[in-house]
């Protein structure tokens, strides 16, 4: 007779109404993949030997009853849960737990299982890419066990075959992907990883609730690659908005050369404002060129107030005594050489009165000697003032 536990949880719980004592066979369908995931099989009844063996358990158990009494109790935490083996058998009843329970010493073994959140990491992977680019990725991945009595009989160890059957699938799920797809879509893979995993494990009766994937690490000449090629990129990048801003300024200095030009007195204030900034720096001496009709117009104003403020009325002799000029109404000689009457220098105190008049006489000499320098024809700035 075969009877067939649609839900895993009720294996687990035990439900002795449904145990009789003949040959039963149990197969644990899983609900989400229809297929036999568990068979326990127990005999009718445990046979005359099981019946002795435990008959004389119990004897000697009340013969030593104040110290069997230790080995019999066992306590299970509210995390964990125990599979009760006896002489081979999982006892009816399935897993127990929380609390305490009481088992036949040399009858009875004990398997503890933790039903808490596992976590471990998966070991580096050497993967090969779908574009023929070699990484090395791993994960790390949640788990539990959701039914103590499968995970005990159909799986030797669940833990190492679960990290095992994790390492496996990562190295497919990403031997399926492009580099670009890895480094970009983790969650998508990490889901898929996630499905694929809780579905090989579901037999064991492990759950696994999630899968991430940490790093993605690429080869050290990829590295270079990829750097390079992001360094050529930004830098493209930098030419083409520094020609973009070269381009923008020339339009606008193209726009202030037409406005000047439009403006014959632009340049001039051009020249006063330049000139304005420079004078701030009083630590240098700058020369800076004028137009020259600029100059001349300047040098022409000056020369007739100069000639309006002396008044010769008659002509003078130049210091060689070569060339004359005329009075007032005809005077044409530069401005540096109109000058008033020269007195005579007034004696020094402590020198001789011979000295006195060679001293006097040079000083004279030098006064009336015209200078020879052309017209200048730039604009001397001393600490902003002019030459």
């Amino acid at each position: 007779m075969t009877q067939k536990l649609t839900n895993p949880e009720t294996l687990a719980a035990g439900s002795e109404g449904s145990l009789l004592p003949e040959v039963r066979k149990y197969s644990v369908v899983n609900p989400r993949t229809s297929m036999d995931a568990h068979q326990i099989t127990t005999s009718k009844g445990m046979g005359y030997c099981s019946y002795i063996l435990l008959g004389l358990s119990y004897c000697a158990i009340l013969l030593t009853f104040p110290i069997s009494i230790l080995f019999c109790i066992k306590v299970i935490a509210e995390y964990e849960r125990a599979v009760l083996f006896r002489l081979g058998r999982i006892l009816p009843g399935g897993a127990r737990g929380p609390g305490l329970f009481f088992t036949v010493p040399c009858l009875d073994m004990i398997r503890k299982v933790d039903l808490r959140t596992v976590t471990f990491d998966v070991p580096p992977q050497e993967v090969l890419t779908k574009d023929s680019v070699t990484v090395a990725v791993d994960a790390v991945v949640y788990y539990r066990i959701y039914n103590p009595v499968i995970a005990i009989t159909n799986v030797e160890d669940a833990d190492r075959s679960t990290r095992l059957l994790a390492a496996t699938t990562l190295r497919n799920v990403l031997g399926t992907k492009n580099l670009s797809e890895i480094l970009s879509e983790r969650e998508s893979i990490s889901s898929m990883m996630q499905a694929m995993l809780d579905e090989a494990t579901d037999p064991w009766g492990v759950k696994v609730e999630r899968v991430e994937v940490k790093d993605v690490r690429l080869p050290v000449q990829l590295q270079r690659a990829m750097a390079a090629e992001a360094e050529a990129a930004r830098e493209a990048r930098a030419k083409v908005i520094a020609a973009e801003g070269e381009q923008k300024a020339s339009q606008a200095l193209k726009e202030a050369a037409d406005v000047i030009n439009e403006s014959p007195f632009a340049i001039q204030l051009r020249y006063l404002q330049t000139l304005s900034t420079i004078s701030a720096e009083k630590n240098s001496t700058i020369i800076f060129p004028l137009p020259v009709d600029l100059l001349t117009h300047f040098m022409r104003k000056s020369s007739c107030s100069a000639n309006s403020t002396v008044g010769f009325n008659s002509r003078e002799t130049s210091v060689d005594g070569n060339q004359t000029y005329p009075g007032p109404g005809n005077d044409s000689r530069p401005h540096f050489m109109s000058q008033a009457p020269l007195q005579p220098t007034p004696p020094r105190p402590g020198f001789p009165a011979p000295l006195q008049q060679v001293q006097g006489a040079r000083e004279l000499s030098q006064n009336q000697q015209p200078s020879s320098a052309p017209p200048p024809q730039s604009l001397h700035r001393t600490n902003a003032s002019f030459i």
